[in-house]
């Protein structure tokens, strides 16, 4: 299968496959009726959407880098895949394969935030217990979200496993509310979907790209307003969306996408018009 590629200035953006869910189209878009959110995104007759759990290969000065890791390999129960409309699974490994790396090649992994399924590929199971999946890498992730990780909330308890942090605990490098990577590349934290949730920017003069994560999971979600019913803090993330949006826009940034089932990545116009665009190959 053709891999969809991406380069900006420096940085060139790989997408893997990481597997995919579907889950409730009213949850996904909150408040705004469905007769709205369906005109721009694909439901089935269950009301579901599809959406992608893909990991960015990120490679960037000599480094790889992966955004998020996707929602890995038997990892969850038979029930759990039925309740997140999960038909395919993690193949990261493969995707690495094809590309002439292995998970020992990944130095550097950017966590927007911990929740299973942005995070069950960090780790994997064995006959006893879990192991992490990138052993050479260092696992950037703002400190809020790890706290949350390790000591989650009646709320976010269904979200934030341990089998998922335990086996990574010597990797994780926490970082407050801003940290540079590798020159023009930043973590930001943003709060929003979850208390500690961040998104990524890279500059390279010109050239820029904006992960927003959970705060825009699909191009659907461009407007401020349509936040997930599954946002832990909704009018954190408007805000924070309609701030990072603004200097999308005023940029031309190229905002990039994980869970989008239709596109990789797109640049809006400083009026917020389509000027380009990466489809995922279906």
């Amino acid at each position: 299968m053709k891999v969809e590629t991406l380069q900006i200035g420096r940085a060139k953006l790989t997408w893997l496959n990481g597997g995919v869910t579907h889950l409730d189209g009213g949850a996904m878009f909150g408040v705004v009726p469905k007769p709205l959110w369906s005109k721009k995104y694909p439901v089935n007759d269950k009301n579901q959407i599809e959406l992608r759990t893909d990991p960015i290969l990120l490679q960037l000065d000599g480094k790889n880098i992966l955004i998020d890791s996707g929602i890995g390999i038997n990892k969850l129960t038979e029930k759990q895949k039925r309740n997140f409309g999960v038909r395919e699974e993690s193949n990261v490994v493969g995707s690495l394969e094809s590309l002439n790396l292995t998970v020992n090649d990944i130095g550097i992994i950017l966590m927007t935030h911990l929740h299973y399924d942005h995070a069950c590929g960090l780790t994997e199971t064995l006959e006893e217990g879990y192991q992490s999946v990138f052993p050479h890498a260092d696992i950037y992730v703002s400190q809020i979200e790890w706290d949350e990780m390790r000591n989650p909330n009646i709320r976010s308890i269904n979200s934030y496993w341990e089998m998922n942090w335990k086996p990574i605990v010597k990797q994780i490098v926490p970082f407050e509310e801003e940290i540079e990577i590798l020159p023009g590349l930043s973590m930001i934290h943003t709060g929003g979907h979850s208390d500690g949730h961040s998104i990524i920017r890279f500059t390279d003069g010109e050239y820029t790209f904006t992960h927003m994560a959970d705060l825009m999971p699909t191009h659907a979600h461009q407007s401020a307003l349509w936040v997930l019913a599954y946002d832990d803090y909704p009018i954190d993330s408007v805000h924070q969306k309609e701030k990072w949006m603004e200097v999308c826009y005023k940029e031309k940034s190229w905002i990039t996408f994980y869970h989008d089932a239709y596109y990789r990545a797109i640049k809006f116009d400083e009026h917020g018009e389509k000027l380009n665009h990466v489809e995922r190959n279906r």
